[in-house]
């Protein structure tokens, strides 16, 4: 009988302990919170596309000046 008591009582902490953890998913807040580091997620990851990008660009475009300039003289 008390093995089963302690079993029991295990399992109602554990509910407990747990709740505000399930609920915490279901609030307003965390899925405000949620959007809110998935947009700055996106615009970072944006941002290093884009300068990824430009650091592609810049070797190539210094590369065609140059070749520009020696076919001018």
């Amino acid at each position: 009988m008390s093995k089963s008591m302690g079993i029991a009582s295990a399992f109602v902490l554990s509910s407990l302990i747990l709740s505000p953890t399930a609920m915490a998913e279901e609030s307003q807040a965390f899925v405000a919170h949620n959007v809110a580091r998935a947009q700055a997620f996106d615009q970072r990851q944006a941002e290093v596309i884009a300068k990824a990008q430009d650091a592609e660009q810049s070797p190539q475009a210094a590369t065609s000046q140059t070749q520009v300039i020696e076919k001018d003289s």
